[in-house]
């Protein structure tokens, strides 16, 4: 763990928060209870996961679908949900072209049938909720920092935290009945009546960082390759640290 001194605090920088080595071995067997349609190419798929110990705002897991062959595939998916102790945790998926497990999630599954889950993995993506937090997605990279917004909500936090986000047009924004003042979106292809349409730039970004919070941001960053690399530029072009920028990446 590092540290930065302001006039103001101390504010500790965490490094990878631990995982449990335990829980994040053991395959559990999760039902499907719920499917919420959230855009055209996204839903959101609620499991019940029996003894599950627990996540952070920003952690993932690793799924595994088994064929009556025997045949298996495996993919890491975010989870979208606050920790709330209901043994219920949320997966946001798009359906990706010829994707195995996301085309099996988007046209086959029903409540009642089961998956193997394995986790919570990784601590160096997850928020506790402890820091100011200057959390920037694109697409479905959003899921793991929806998290991070519904835990600062139903835990009543008061640390600052705000989202940039990025999608191709207000119908595919992820989770839109659900962004509040927190979130600023960024259409990319086509936008409401008054709003600029494209990428995301040092306008977008720079106001943040030129009034940080005491203690400066915490960034998470998450999307594909080339979002993330953007977007990691812009912030350090408007002057966050590197060192406090973390960053979640797919594709």
């Amino acid at each position: 763990m590092t540290e930065t001194t302001t006039s103001a605090q101390r504010f500790a920088v965490p490094g990878r928060i631990a995982v449990s080595e335990q829980a994040a071995s053991v395959w559990r067997t999760a039902t499907l209870t719920e499917i919420r349609r959230e855009t055209p190419h996204a839903a959101t798929f609620r499991l019940a996961v029996p003894h599950w110990a627990g996540h952070l705002p920003g952690q993932h897991l690793l799924l595994r679908l088994t064929a009556a062959d025997g045949y298996a595939a495996q993919r890491h998916y975010s989870i979208a949900s606050a920790p709330d102790g209901s043994g219920h945790i949320e997966l946001t998926l798009d359906r990706v072209p010829d994707g195995e497990v996301s085309g099996w999630f988007h046209t086959v599954a029903r409540p009642g049938d089961t998956v193997e889950v394995r986790g919570p993995l990784s601590g160096f993506f997850a928020w506790p909720g402890d820091r100011p937090a200057l959390l920037i997605g694109a697409g479905s990279g959003v899921v793991p920092l929806m998290a991070m917004i519904r835990h600062h909500r139903a835990r009543g936090l008061t640390v600052p935290l705000r989202m940039l986000v990025s999608a191709r047009s207000p119908e595919e924004l992820i989770y839109a009945s659900e962004l509040g003042a927190e979130t600023t979106p960024v259409f990319t292809r086509s936008a409401p009546p008054g709003v600029p349409v494209g990428r995301m730039t040092t306008a977008h970004v720079a106001p943040l960082l030129a009034d940080p919070p005491v203690g400066g941001w915490e960034a998470y960053v998450c999307g594909s390759n080339g979002f993330a690399e953007h977007a990691s530029r812009l912030l350090v072009a408007a002057g966050q640290p590197v060192d406090r920028i973390r960053i979640e990446r797919f594709g």
